[in-house]
């Protein structure tokens, strides 16, 4: 009798389930409520839920994700009701994370990060040199590094499109992390990121003057002949311009202080820079590769060396470690060491992780 009514309540348990190991415990500390839900969170749910985080905004973060703004409104609420917490604070001009909100938001980026893997995994089974590579650069090295890149690399990958950008270090930073872009070409050193970095050459800086300059007669220039030039400076934002104050500190002290610049001035580019160095408005540093291999007579801009050691920046690619398309940044590294960029060292250095 014993034995046949245990076997009865392994065959209908306490809730009528075909097993109930733990009989007499509610049902709900099994199953909470809302974890069947838990399924239904969809990768497009997360990516809105991203694009909010960005944006702030709702109408701007519908915008990014090419939908309606109550599309969006709605997908967030029923992603906060799935899982049981408030992830933003809605106010009047825009909506700010929760704690917990910006805990989900990290796996999110995290989540979409390794969904996308899943797709370039797939595609490295086929080729990995057949699908696009989004490469960033920043502006004082994508006008001067680019067109002979890409020349090489249509020899090396013909097959492989790219998708070139330009930005600030801190942007493209950004953008590596969050997948919006492959791989980004910059300067060295960078902030802590968990990003891959490999150096791919170092670069001098050269200072130019007007052709008209006293110092067109030297064969070199000190790094402290500076503070006493006007000089022109690219404007904030740009690391060029923090690399530069590096060469010289003297040009970032106050106007006032005693053996300091006679005045700054500023530029959005190292092309407008040239060109009032040209009208003889001052002087500037430039990286190497910025300036012509030969420079005519008719030129209104001379070019010069600084004393050695010569100041210079190390240009590095840096790539998410879980970037699996390894063929690819090789490629793009490949076809940056056989540029022919005049007057830089070609490095070939391990990868690093910063």
């Amino acid at each position: 009798m014993l034995l046949r009514a245990h076997a009865r309540r392994f065959e209908t348990g306490a809730a009528g389930s075909r097993y109930s190991a733990h009989a007499g415990r509610p049902r709900d500390a099994l199953f909470p409520p809302n974890i069947g839900n838990y399924a239904d969170m969809t990768l497009t749910e997360l990516r809105y839920l991203v694009n909010l985080d960005k944006e702030r905004h709702f109408a701007r973060a519908a915008e990014r994700s090419f939908v309606s703004q109550p599309t969006l409104s709605v997908a967030i609420r029923k992603l906060e009701e799935e899982l049981g917490v408030q992830l933003f604070e809605r106010r009047a001009a825009q909506v700010a994370l929760t704690d917990i909100g910006e805990r989900v938001v990290m796996q999110a980026k995290r989540v979409l990060d390794e969904a996308s893997a899943v797709r370039e995994i797939a595609r490295l089974g086929r080729d990995p040199l057949s699908a696009p590579l989004r490469v960033g650069t920043i502006y004082t090295i994508g006008p001067y590094l680019l067109p002979g890149m890409i020349r090489q690399l249509q020899k090396k990958a013909p097959q492989m499109q790219l998708l070139l950008s330009e930005n600030f270090t801190v942007r493209l930073l950004e953008q590596v992390r969050n997948g919006e872009i492959d791989v980004a070409i910059l300067a060295l050193p960078l902030p802590a990121s968990g990003l891959s970095v490999q150096p791919v050459y170092d670069e001098p800086f050269v200072v130019a003057v007007p052709r008209r300059h006293a110092w067109t007669r030297r064969r070199a220039i000190a790094s402290a002949d500076l503070q006493t030039e006007t000089m022109l400076l690219m404007g904030s934002g740009h690391c060029f311009r923090d690399q530069v104050l590096d060469v010289c500190p003297e040009l970032s002290r106050s106007p006032e202080a005693t053996g300091s610049m006679q005045r700054t001035f500023e530029g959005s580019s190292l092309e407008t820079i040239r060109q009032m160095v040209a009208t003889g408005i001052g002087v500037t540093v430039m990286p190497r590769t910025s300036t012509p291999v030969r420079v005519s007579r008719q030129s209104l801009v001379a070019y010069l060396p600084f004393r050695n050691p010569p100041p210079s920046r190390r240009v590095a690619l840096t790539w998410r470690r879980s970037f699996t398309r390894s063929a690819a940044i090789e490629a793009l590294r490949r076809a940056i060491l056989d540029c022919p960029l005049e007057g830089v060292e070609k490095l070939d250095a391990p990868i690093d992780v910063v």
